[in-house]
Order: C-alpha cells, then structure tokens, then sequence
C-alpha cells in the first residue's frame, strides 16, 4: 500500500479494486490516509507522515541522470492535499514544472509518463489471494479498462499518440488549402471533439465526488446498524461481520450482472429486428464480393477485349473469306468467349445481378463486428440471457435475504434513542439511493458523450478524406501524409504482432503452470475493430470455448498469473513487482509451479510478502532460495515492529 500510495496518492484507488474497497471502508481517501499514521508517532505528537522510493537506472528522453527520488507527504491535521516531490539525483528539475498543465501537478505527470503509467500499476504491484479478479472479467466496463491497460503496456498507446499528433499536423495543413465552408467544418469538429473529451472529464470528476460522499454516508448507515443491531441483542458481532462481508460480495456481484445484463439489452431491438438483420448481412456479404471481384472483372474484361482484339487482327491479316452478314454467329461467339474464359481461368467469381448495388459500404472491421453482432443472436444470445437472468435473480434473492436478517437483528423497541437512530439512518439510505440515481445519469452522459465522440471523430476522419482528394499539398505536406499511412499500418501490424506474442506466451504460461496438462489448447485475445474493448478467449482440446467461470479457484489464479506474466514479458517495462499474499490458496502442485517458473521469471526484480509458513514453507523457500537476492523479516513485538535483514 505505501509504495502505491507514493507513487499516485489519492488516484490509488484507480490501480486496484483492492484499495477502493479500503478507502469506501474507512469512508474517504481522508479518513483512510489519516488513519495510516503510525500509532507510536501520533502518540509521541508526530502529524505528518511520508514514503519515498529511489529508481535507479531510468532513462528519461533528454536527461541524464543515476536515480530518481519520490516522496510523497501528508498532514493528519491540515487533511490538505498530499505534498509530492521528484528529485532527479537529488535535485528538483525544470522539466517537472513544464509538465504541470490542466491543475496537475508536474510531478504526478511525470510520473505516469516516466515511471509508470497508473493504467498498468495493478499488473506490477498485486495481491496474490485477489489475482482471480483478473479472470473474472466479464462486464464492458471491466473489458475496456483491461483493454487500455493492454494498450499501454504492450506500448502500443505511444504510437497511437504519435500518429494523433500527425493527425493534427496535417489538419493544419488542410486548413491552409481547404474551401472556407470545410475549413469551418474541420475546425468546429476538432472544438467538438475537445469540447466532449472535456465534459467526459469533467462528468467523471463528478462522478468521484459524488462516490466519495456516498461512501461517507453508507459507512455512517454501518455504524448505525452496527448500534441497532447491539441494541437489539439478536446476533452477535462476529455474526454481524460475517453477514456484511456477504452482502459486500454479493452487492459486487449483482452489479457485474447487472451490467452484462445491459449489454445484452442494447442487443435485444437488433434481436427482434431478426429478419432485417439478415437481410443486412446477406447485402453487406455481397458488397464484400463485389469489393474483393472488382480488380479480377476488370482483369476479366481486359483478357476478353484483348482476345477479342487479336481476333479482329488475325481475321484482317487471314486469306478466308468471311461473311460480313453473318453477324448473330459472330455475336455468338463473342459470347461464348466470355463465358468460357470465366468458366475455365475466372470460376471463383461470383455472379451477381446487374441491378445489384452498394448500399452500405461498410470498412471491413465494422462489417465483421456486424457479422459477429448477428452470429451471436443467432448461437448465443438466448441461451445467455436466460443464463445471466436465473444468475442474477439468484444472487438478488440471497442479497434480499440477507438484508432482511439485517433487518430483523435491528432492535425494533420504540424509544427515542432508538427511534432517533432509525430515523437517521432511514434519511441516510435516502440520501444513498439519490447519489446512486445521480451516478447512474452521470453514467448515462458518459455513454451518450462517448457515442458522440465517435459519430464526430467519423464524420472528421470522412472530412478529411474528402480535403485530401481535392487538395494539392507540398512536398512537406505529403510527406506528414506518408508518415501518417507508414505510422498506420506500423500500428496494425504491431497489434498484431503482440496479439499473437501475448496468445503464444500465455499459453506457454499456462501450460507450465497448470498440472492438467493440455487442459488448454489455444488462447484467443479478442479485440474488437476500436480496440477499445478486449477479452481474452480459452479453447478446450476439442476446440470448445472454456467458461472461465467454470475453473477452479486454484486454475483462476493459474489462469490470472499467466496473463500477469505474458504482459508484463510483453511489456519489456524493466518495473520491480511487488507481490503479496504470495502463496494464498495454491494446493501443493500449483504452489511448486509457481515457485520455479512463475516468481523467478515475472520480472528481473520481484519483491514478494509471504507470512512465513503460512504462505511460504521450508520447502517452498528452500526451491526460490537460488533465486533470492535478499531477505528481510518485519519483526513485530508489542506496538512496535521492525525490519530486520536475514543472512542468506
């Protein structure tokens, strides 16, 4: 927790449902960061506390420098916003404060961008015993922020920036030889576009401040419950305790229903639109054809006119004599010609009829995410829903039950004391249900500005197009064009080039780490044409889709450590990993595995927190005892602890 608090502050809560779930616990980032004072210091008067961490060996574009120091600080008594401070071998640098814009402070944007990035921390600093999470990835929202980790450390997001950058270049450069009315077109659309990603910001921000305030009011609503229910004398603490941390598990899991139960309501109108849907893909199939058959028709049409050509001239060169009357044979066989040339060397082209038309001309990733959206009404849709429904309402019942044991536990006598607490708690849940209302319309918005970010990015890019067609650019101005289309198709094949490394690895991962040998066959990582939302895909030997619902908890965390391992291999981000609980779970096999392959190979330098026999046995420590670089014991004795250095 310290090192992740040093490195993003109150942003921690966005490495890892981990420390969410501690910061709604305590109520707020305030509560939860003051509470981390250590006790010995607040006796003895001490009212601020600080972590900082020292890299060494980091190279950073235009400086030279040994190591890097982060400190971040915070005053329990001020509760002001924490105090960070980056020195580059001991001294502060221009470059922190250049980098300040937007009310961010230069030093949290340096370190993102040269340390690392928040996007991609989960993968570097990770609870063992919570690792299943990642294989529990189900919802959209869960998808795209697994699909931008992916994009950030795999490096793609570099590029991708890089061409943006282009992109606005050669915007400038349009404006100069676009007509006035596109010139205002391409300039309102670009507005548009910054305007939209600033409300999107904007919303968000809100969205956390409101989350912040729901959090101080449901841990209010605990403690009063918690008295009710003492008052009451109907269940002890301990049971209490129980009962709380299964509603928690549960309110988690019917949200995640929930949410996949929304995906699948957006398909329902295309569901019932079965026919038309069909009709559609038949078109766009079509279409396909046609783009794909147009240059061998027009090869066709060259070889016949030549033919045809060479007949005329070997007939004018001929000593017969041919009949000028004879006109329908020579249509015939004109004819004939044609179709035996695409009978005997043209037989893969498909006829279509001659009324047939584009009518939809769709790029070839929104064709296929057609195709894809109507195989899975057709093969899935049904039998998902029904699936996702029956385990939603399950889960609704025991969530429902058990606020009812809640309930009934409350003590129900009429006193004032007690009446005042029931009162307020009764406000107090009103006043959570009004937040929950107002995160679910700020949600909306979200949505609603996201599709129009993509409607005015698409009528930008066919803007673009249009100016480049009737444009005369300079040779600068192509060759920033040229950049662009290289800069392009360097970004798809780099996609795939690490798709399919990622799908090699992990399964190379997984087969080391899995006793069931050739449980898993083949490893598919699905990106849809955005790329904005990705899933990773497991195959049975018989080439079945494996529910990754249905593995085991020891095979979840087989599954989540060899992702862990193929990205961060992936990455090439030579970042320590810190990896706690290591050992949690694992039966004796799995455990041996991940001690030799897994730990020693995750990164060139992993720290790892195991309780000493509980999570890491003689055994077990003497197979990584080759690999263990140092060793230190946190040595608690009464209300003090120390770190004490172990001879290896």
């Amino acid at each position: 927790m310290s090192l992740v608090w040093c490195l993003y502050g109150k942003q921690m809560e966005k490495v890892d449902d981990l420390y969410e779930k501690e910061i709604r616990d305590k109520g707020n980032y305030t509560k939860y960061i003051s509470e981390s004072l250590n006790r010995k210091a607040r006796e003895e008067g001490d009212k601020e506390f600080s972590v900082s961490v020292t890299f060494c060996d980091v190279k950073i574009p235009d400086i030279t420098c040994s190591e890097i120091t982060i400190k971040r600080t915070y005053n329990v008594i001020t509760s002001a916003s924490d105090k960070v401070e980056v020195l580059i071998d001991g001294y502060q640098n221009e470059l922190i404060d250049d980098l300040s814009k937007n009310n961010q402070q230069g030093e949290e944007i340096f370190i993102r961008d040269f340390i690392l990035p928040i996007e991609i921390a989960k993968f570097f600093f990770f609870d063992a015993e919570k690792i299943v999470s990642l294989a529990e990835v189900n919802s959209t929202q869960q998808r795209q922020q697994l699909s931008k980790a992916y994009s950030e450390v795999l490096g793609i997001q570099k590029y991708e920036d890089l061409k943006a950058s282009l992109e606005e270049k050669q915007d400038d450069y349009r404006r100069r030889s676009a007509k006035p009315e596109e010139k205002k077109e391409l300039n309102q659309l670009q507005t548009d576009i910054t305007n939209t990603q600033i409300t999107m910001s904007d919303i968000n921000s809100q969205i956390d401040d409101i989350k912040e305030k729901r959090n101080t009011l449901e841990k209010e609503a605990e403690e009063i419950q918690r008295k009710l229910i003492r008052e009451g004398d109907k269940m002890s603490l301990e049971e209490l305790n129980e009962l709380k941390e299964v509603q928690v598990r549960l309110s988690q899991e019917i949200i995640i229903k929930q949410d996949s139960l929304k995906e699948l309501f957006d398909i329902i109108p295309f569901a019932l639109a079965g026919e038309t849907m069909a009709n559609v893909l038949e078109q766009l199939n079509n279409e396909k054809i046609l783009s794909e058959q147009k240059y061998k028709q027009e090869d066709v049409s060259e070889k016949i006119n030549r033919i045809q050509a060479d007949l005329e001239n070997a007939k004018s060169k001929s000593d017969l004599c041919f009949d000028p009357n004879t006109v329908k044979i020579k249509n015939f066989y004109e004819e004939q010609i044609k179709v035996l040339i695409k009978k005997y060397f043209y037989s893969d082209i498909v006829e279509l009829p001659k009324s047939f038309s584009v009518l939809h001309d769709f790029s070839g990733n929104q064709a296929n995410e057609f195709s894809q959206l109507v195989n899975t009404i057709k093969h899935s849709f049904k039998d998902k829903f029904a699936q996702l429904n029956t385990e939603y309402l399950y889960i609704k019942n025991q969530l429902d039950s058990i606020n009812r044991k809640l309930r009934d536990a409350e003590n129900n006598a009429e006193d004032e004391y007690i009446s005042s607490l029931r009162e307020k708690k009764d406000n107090i849940i009103n006043n959570i249900i009004r937040y929950d209302n107002e995160i679910e319309a700020l949600n909306r918005k979200i949505g609603e500005q996201s599709n129009e970010l993509k409607a005015y990015r698409q009528r930008q890019e066919i803007l673009r197009r249009k100016i480049d067609e009737s444009s005369v650019y300079s040779q600068k101005e192509r060759k920033t064009k040229q950049l662009i289309m290289r800069l392009q198709n360097f970004i798809v094949q780099f996609k795939d080039e690490k798709k399919k490394s990622l799908e090699a690895k992990m399964l190379q991962s997984l087969s080391i780490l899995m006793h069931k040998k050739n449980f898993i066959q083949r490893v598919d990582v699905d990106i849809n044409a955005t790329g904005d939302d990705i899933d990773i895909v497991l195959y049975s030997k018989s080439d079945k889709i494996i529910d990754k619902s249905s593995l085991s908890m020891g095979e979840r965390q087989m599954y989540a450590s060899a992702l862990l391992s193929s990205l961060v291999d992936e990455s090439e981000i030579e970042f320590p990993v810190f990896i706690d609980s290591p050992m949690q779970k694992f039966d004796e096999q799995h455990a041996e595995n991940i001690i030799r392959y897994f730990y020693p190979n995750v990164s060139k330098q992993v720290v790892i927190f195991p309780l000493i026999n509980k999570e890491l046995t003689e055994k077990e420590y003497s197979i990584l005892l080759p690999k263990i670089c140092r060793a230190y014991l946190i040595d608690n004795k009464s209300n003090l602890s120390k770190i004490v250095y172990i001879m290896i």
